[in-house]
């Protein structure tokens, strides 16, 4: 029952759960009013029948019939209608006008009779088997009689049931009526309030089948379902930018494999010529290829490691990577790296303490990147500088600068300056910066040094002093 109720539409399920919770609301006040209604008529007739007083000579005329032959219709007394009266002796015999049946006589009826209680009021059936309620008393001024009675004034319940059948009909159809408009209101409404969600699923169905990611949904006002058009345009816009990124990571990545692979296989195939055919290259032909050779290579490696960092850096981290990091000492390391690859330029370096939360190997690599372009584009004997105060980084070099129209593309993936592009490097080096410092919650930027050259300016939020406990601290 359930498996078919989910594979109706959500409209249709809408309509038929707005038709249910109409339907029990619906039947509650039906129900209910019915249920006061019959209290309210039990009521009143329980009131009417204990109002009614038969005449003490109807009563002692009873009591003197009990046992005796009929009389004849003209000699009988008649009773007050539409009530039965009949007369119930202590000794539990019963009195009642020649014409009418007697009323079953219950316990309470003779506890009245016998003085134990003053009145009741009950449902009983009289010998043709209809259904009475009956009130019975014990009169105040009893006629002449040597023991006790009481009187029962009886009246069908068809005053109570027949205007409560009719009221059940009137409810019934009212009811039907009430429950077919909401079921159609409920369809009627959940189709006009799901008509964006259906352009949406139109949407992600089109795209699906197309790929077309350039789709959007019209996100008019400000409710759910506008919020969910404009979230699912946003998300389209972001996968759509996200494939963009990648096919240009692809295109520029095999751009960029193109020219050392090229070179690299020029130089291989003119070796094996020279082992194919049997003449040997000259001495420093030879040292030249192979050095080509083991440059390309290097070039290749570079190029591969900066790209799995890169995707390494697209993705989630693990959280457990992160931890609190003495940024100080990461800089310290990063500088002594550097060093060896640099032994012509001089390093200086002031360095506050700064604890941020960080993975320690990223936030290294991409301060070892910043001071290897600082490396890269100092003339031999210049000082690179690597400054840390406050939370923020400074590394400073003193080479020929940047262009100030450049700089916004400095940080993109395989841009390289026109004027820097006859040097080594992948292009990659300062977009795996980016990427390592904004994981941090911080930001980097190149700027103009105030005299000569360029500084690389890393901001990431923290603090100057450990934590209590500090986790992840290398």
């Amino acid at each position: 029952m359930r498996s078919a109720f989910r594979r109706l539409s959500l409209r249709l399920r809408l309509g038929l759960s707005a038709a249910v919770a109409v339907t029990i609301a619906v039947s509650a006040v039906a129900i209910a009013s019915w249920l006061v209604t019959k209290q309210q008529l039990t009521d009143q007739l329980d009131s009417n029948l204990q109002n009614v007083q038969a005449s003490p000579g109807y009563v002692q005329e009873l009591l003197s019939l009990c046992g005796a032959e009929l009389p004849g219709r003209d000699q009988r007394t008649e009773t007050p209608t539409p009530y039965v009266v009949q007369v119930i002796t202590s000794d539990g015999t019963v009195c009642v006008a020649p014409g009418h049946k007697k009323l079953e006589v219950g316990d309470s009826d003779l506890a009245v009779a016998r003085g134990i209680l003053r009145s009741t009021v009950h449902d009983t059936v009289s010998a043709d088997g209809q259904k009475m309620r009956v009130s019975t008393t014990r009169p105040n001024t009893p006629p002449r009689f040597s023991g006790g009675y009481a009187v029962s004034i009886a009246q069908s319940f068809s005053v109570v049931h027949e205007p409560l059948n009719s009221l059940a009909l009137r409810l019934l159809g009212f009811s039907g009526v009430g429950i077919i408009g909401a079921a159609t209101a409920g369809v009627a409404v959940s189709r006009s309030g799901l008509r964006p969600v259906e352009a949406l699923t139109r949407a992600a169905e089109r795209i699906a089948r197309t790929q077309d990611l350039t789709i959007r949904i019209p996100a008019d006002g400000g409710d759910e379902i506008a919020r969910l058009s404009k979230s699912f345009n946003e998300m389209t816009e972001a996968l759509a930018v996200s494939r963009d990124s990648q096919q240009q990571l692809i295109a520029d990545a095999g751009h960029e494999l193109r020219t050392p692979l090229t070179s690299l296989r020029a130089n291989v195939q003119l070796l094996a010529k020279s082992y194919r055919s049997g003449r040997e290259l000259p001495e420093k032909v030879m040292d030249d290829l192979l050095t080509s050779v083991e440059s390309q290579t290097g070039e290749l490696a570079v190029l591969i490691a900066d790209l799995q960092e890169l995707s390494r850096s697209d993705t989630v981290h693990d959280a457990t990577a992160a931890g609190v990091v003495p940024m100080h000492e990461v800089a310290r390391r990063a500088m002594e790296r550097v060093k060896h690859r640099g032994s012509d330029i001089q390093f200086i370096s002031d360095l506050d303490e700064w604890y941020v939360m960080a993975e320690a190997a990223a936030l290294e690599r991409a301060v070892v990147n910043l001071l290897d372009n600082a490396v890269k584009f100092s003339p031999s004997g210049a000082v690179v500088s690597l400054q840390l105060s406050n939370g923020q980084l400074v590394v400073r070099d003193r080479g020929s600068g940047i262009p100030a129209d450049e700089l916004p593309y400095v940080f993109d993936r395989f841009w390289r300056s026109p004027t820097s592009r006859g040097m080594p490097g992948s292009g990659l080096g300062l977009a795996i910066v980016a990427k390592a410092v904004e994981g941090a919650g911080g930001t980097v930027s190149l700027r103009a040094a105030a005299t000569q050259g360029t500084e690389a300016v890393v901001r990431i939020p923290g603090t100057r002093t450990p934590p209590p406990e500090g986790p992840g601290l290398p």
